[in-house]
């Protein structure tokens, strides 16, 4: 297992591996790992010669009223995940070798960024973008891993590796839920208990609009509506949005296209923000 914290030290061993005809497959992360990441690194060491996990805790991804500082690290315990997962080398750079001094260049999805989450955090996106293009830049993967629940970032990445041609298939891999149904995420750790069973709403409501769906409902109103009734009778939890999209375009549709249609979640629960979907 390989610590590289330098992007000239990381550029250098990447172009190694690829002119030795390895494959490598990139999963970005921003660290605190999770059972969900575990799965990315895992699903790209079955298809990769070389899985990189990148480290990276970006501070263009942070609207003005969240604190960076607050996002939990535990760099020493997520290195032995990525060991114990198949990963050969974690690239850690600290922020100001990502950014120097006098940084100045970014690349915003301008239409898939717009909609769900993209509307109370205006500027996530076009940092997820920035980020993962320079990471794209300095390691040249043919893979790049993703989660399902994060599918609006997976789709922006998408559409920005095709207008901008780069040269790596993404790579979106199901959501993994904890045995209580909530989606792995890396606020998880700190709901009290209280704030956890709160949070369970996200996953009743998916359940339930997979249930109607299956059953052949197939009204986006009627799912919103259901979704919308079941988290409403959880007083700390908060709704931003529930809406059903387009898998690929993020846009609300009006009808549903089988594996082509997601609802998407997104509420408070108290001060911690969550987001969870369904592919219908």
């Amino acid at each position: 297992m390989q610590t590289i914290t330098t992007t000239t030290e990381m550029q250098t061993v990447a172009a190694q591996l690829r002119a030795a005809g390895k494959t490598l497959a990139l999963v970005p992360t921003m660290g605190a790992l999770h059972s969900g990441q575990e799965a990315l690194v895992r699903a790209a060491a079955a298809r990769a010669d070389v899985v990189i996990v990148s480290i990276v805790v970006n501070p263009l991804q942070f609207a003005p009223n969240e604190i960076m500082a607050k996002y939990p690290r535990s760099f020493d315990e997520d290195v032995q995940r990525c060991e114990r997962c198949g990963a050969a080398i974690v690239f850690a750079p600290a922020t100001e070798e990502i950014y120097p001094r006098g940084f100045s260049t970014y690349v915003a999805e301008e239409v898939l960024s717009k909609p769900l989450c993209g509307q109370s955090r205006p500027a996530h996106f076009r940092g997820v973008a920035t980020l993962t293009a320079k990471l794209f830049n300095i390691i040249r993967p043919q893979f790049a891993y993703f989660g399902q629940k994060t599918a609006q970032r997976a789709a922006v990445v998408r559409k920005m590796v095709a207008d901008l041609h780069f040269d790596v298939e993404v790579v979106v891999v199901p959501t993994v839920r904890e045995p209580d149904g909530l989606a792995a995420g890396v606020r998880n750790r700190e709901f009290t208990t209280s704030q956890r069973q709160e949070s369970l709403a996200l996953s009743k409501a998916l359940t339930r609009v997979k249930e109607m769906f299956d059953s052949g409902v197939r009204s986006p109103d009627r799912l919103i509506a259901e979704a919308t009734h079941i988290l409403s009778q959880h007083r700390r939890v908060r709704i931003i949005y529930i809406t059903v999209v387009d898998l690929q375009t993020m846009e609300p549709v009006r009808e549903l296209v089988p594996g082509r249609s997601m609802l998407a979640i997104s509420a408070w629960v108290d001060e911690i923000r969550l987001i969870d979907n369904i592919v219908l």
